[in-house]
């Protein structure tokens, strides 16, 4: 295993492939969820969470299901059945640990089983990492790192969001502005902010 592939792994999907501001996956909660750091902050841990427990659990339905049995056509199906049952589980645990958290969320914490972004991390890990010719174990620490990293590029974006419309909030914006019209425009100046790392030499 390569040490500085792994970190390679980690930047580009925090800041030069982030699955938000570069491909522009999982913009709904992107939006919804960004009007308060707190909450920005608790979604982005949930999707943390659902972000490597699902490249891990798929990492496995892939590699010892799917694959064997020639039914890799079938892996969206399979994907989003795990990210269904995740995002129960996730949601079971914040209404008990966190009621205020759980209604700051709303809508939006079972929305993460449509969020394409989780989606979109298990399909990049397949393509990028498990149907390569690396070794299983090497891929599977792959997928996991990546999903991790993915999950806190998610985070990154969304609490930067929250902190800048928070800002915003205080500024004379004008009326015509105010709501989602400023937020789109944050969005694309973010996403060009972060357009510069790819430049970045790794």
């Amino acid at each position: 295993m390569d040490l500085g592939q792994l970190f390679a792994i980690i930047i580009g999907a925090i800041f030069v492939s982030n699955f938000v501001l570069a491909r522009f996956l999982g913009l709904c909660p992107f939006v919804g969820v960004s009007k308060d750091p707190a909450s920005a902050l608790g979604m982005g841990m949930a999707v943390i969470f659902v972000m490597t427990i699902a490249s891990l659990v798929t990492w496995f339905v892939y590699v010892f299901v799917l694959e064997p049995l020639g039914i890799t056509y079938l892996r969206t199906i399979a994907f989003i059945l795990v990210i269904a049952t995740l995002v129960q589980f996730v949601e079971m645990v914040i209404e008990k640990t966190s009621p205020a958290l759980h209604r700051s969320l709303g809508i939006y914490l079972p929305l993460i089983t449509t969020n394409c972004a989780v989606l979109g991390v298990a399909v990049v890990n397949v393509d990028d990492f498990i149907i390569t010719d690396l070794p299983n174990t090497v891929s599977f620490i792959y997928t996991v790192v990546h999903g991790l990293a993915a999950g806190v590029g998610f985070t990154l974006a969304l609490v930067l969001m929250a902190s800048i419309r928070q800002r915003l909030q205080l500024g004379g914006v004008p009326k015509s502005m105010q709501g989602i019209p400023i937020t789109f425009i944050v969005a694309g100046l973010m996403a060009i902010a972060f357009l510069g790392f790819s430049g970045l030499k790794i």
